[in-house]
């Protein structure tokens, strides 16, 4: 177990663990350490103390002195410079026509360091600035902006309480302040009754935060539904949170109310968000046949199981009957009429080659050459060609075999094997 001291080095400021080493130290003895800005003259605030290991950042720097009275002669004298250094860089601030607000300067112990801290509304180019502070003190120059907050802590004040602000007196880290603390302690929300000098919510509601969060778990809100130990119904107007007491608006009847205070643990209520609802029984009938359409499952288009069947049945016989129409290879969709007759009507003519009077011709009856020769043709074409499945499909009957007379053209057409 690591054996630590805390070091202070602002009035009220961060605490930082050293090493004591061999030292023999009491509080509030002075003592020169390491820090990151350099060597630091501070005051301890806790004796040396064993502390688990997970408690503290290891390595730990040690104690590299304890103060001697040169050690405190000097660090007297710095405050007295710092006081010079104020006054040189406010006055190049202005000449330098920069908007930002200087709050203090600091010397390092071993003065090789000076640290400017300032507020501004935005970003400042401050680099001239640096130029011309480095020429005059001949040593590193720093400027830190801080928020209005450290600024009320560096400068000190009077609270709205009439004491010294708690960040500048004791309060050595800031809290996260919220509106809801405010509303707990069951304040008034008006800005400029719970802000502090710094514009910012007061510190100090989050000293009693966690006792109001422990005092408000019994304790009703305002509209709540409560009943008396009379057994008298009413509404909650409002509550005193450290008396422990609400005050009721009591209905007695007849359309007269009275206002009445209970103490919390002699009341029992119910949230407002949870009060009894009416009784299903007093809740209106609902029309004839509106109950039977709620129970109804529904599909997936939303539409009642029975309703869906009786659109079913109620589909024309026309569209029934109506055959599906299939697409031709060769002439088109059912879109383009036009050409799929014009494909369909040669189709035919391949197939069955008729004269301009619907006769149609064959070999035999033809004895010219030339009609010898179409004849060839057409055998040749109707081997090779097959017939549109769709055609073939209307001649067919309803067992199967082929009906001649579905056909376009004449009743006396012959089909030949393979057709």
């Amino acid at each position: 177990m690591p054996r630590i001291i805390g070091v202070r080095f602002k009035n009220v400021g961060k605490v930082y663990y050293f090493d004591p080493g061999d030292f023999t130290i009491h509080y509030h003895d002075h003592v020169i350490v390491e820090t990151a800005r350099g060597i630091e003259y501070g005051t301890v605030v806790i004796t040396p103390t064993d502390v688990p290991l997970d408690k503290v950042a290891t390595p730990l720097k040690k104690v590299i002195r304890m103060a001697t009275p040169d050690d405190d002669t000097r660090e007297q004298e710095n405050r007295e410079h710092e006081k010079e250094a104020y006054r040189i860089c406010k006055q190049k601030i202005a000449e330098r026509g920069l908007d930002m607000k200087l709050i203090e300067a600091e010397y390092t112990f071993d003065n090789s360091k000076v640290l400017f801290y300032f507020t501004a509304d935005g970003r400042i180019d401050f680099r001239e600035l640096v130029k011309d502070l480095a020429g005059i003190f001949r040593t590193r120059i720093e400027l830190r902006q801080i928020g209005v907050r450290d600024e009320t802590k560096l400068l000190g004040g009077i609270g709205s309480c009439g004491r010294p602000l708690c960040c500048h007196t004791w309060l050595s880290e800031f809290a996260p302040v919220s509106i809801k603390m405010a509303k707990d302690q069951n304040l008034s929300l008006n800005p400029t009754k719970i802000s502090g000098t710094c514009g910012r919510l007061m510190c100090c509601l989050k000293n009693e935060a966690d006792t109001y969060a422990y005092l408000n778990k019994g304790m009703p809100a305002k509209g709540d539904y409560v009943t008396t130990p009379d057994g008298l119904h009413g509404d909650v107007h409002s509550v005193n949170i450290l008396r422990q007491t609400v005050k009721v608006i009591v209905d007695l009847g007849n359309d007269e109310k009275e206002m009445q205070e209970f103490e919390v643990k002699d009341i029992t209520f119910i949230p407002k968000s949870k009060k009894p609802k009416k009784d299903a029984q007093n809740q209106p009938k609902a029309k004839n046949g509106q109950a039977e359409k709620a129970e109804r499952p529904k599909n997936a288009r939303g539409k009642n199981r029975k309703d869906q069947e009786a659109e079913d049945l109620s589909v024309p016989a026309e569209e029934e009957k109506k055959p599906k129409r299939s697409r031709n290879r060769r002439g088109g969709g059912a879109k383009d009429g036009e050409k799929g007759s014009e494909h369909a009507a040669r189709n035919e003519r391949d197939t069955h080659p008729e004269h301009a009077d619907g006769a149609i011709r064959s070999g035999a009856e033809d004895a010219s050459p030339e009609g010898g020769v179409k004849a060839a043709e057409g055998e040749k074409k109707k081997r090779r060609r097959r017939r549109p499945r769709h055609r073939k499909e209307r001649a067919e009957g309803a067992d199967g075999a082929m009906n001649p007379a579905a056909l376009p053209g004449s009743a006396d057409i012959e089909l030949t094997e393979g057709e």
